[in-house]
């Protein structure tokens, strides 16, 4: 007999994965509540885990010398966090 379409899938989710299913215009995955469907038409993923946040420390000079990026000296002045997953600027930070 031939397993189900969804079958590794299934286990996951029997197993507590978070399931989502592609939307119609395959465009977003939409996390499936309370339970998916199943359907052999639908494509479906494991939600896959967020990545971090990416956290720069930047070193402002208020001359025309411009700005230095560090891994957290001590002169930083700023502090940026941006969404991994968006790469949109998330919190700027004076410290």
């Amino acid at each position: 007999m031939k397993p189900h379409k969804h079958a590794e899938l299934i286990k996951a989710w029997a197993d507590g994965a978070k399931i989502q299913a592609l939307s119609c215009d395959g465009n977003e995955w939409n996390t499936c509540y309370p339970s998916p469907t199943w359907s052999d038409s639908i494509e479906y993923r494991i939600k896959p885990e967020p990545k971090p946040d990416v956290v720069k420390y930047i070193e402002v000079y208020p001359e025309a010398r411009g700005c230095m990026s560090s891994w957290k000296g001590e002169n930083d002045n700023l502090r940026l966090t941006w969404d991994s997953e968006t790469r949109r600027l998330k919190k700027a930070e004076v410290l």
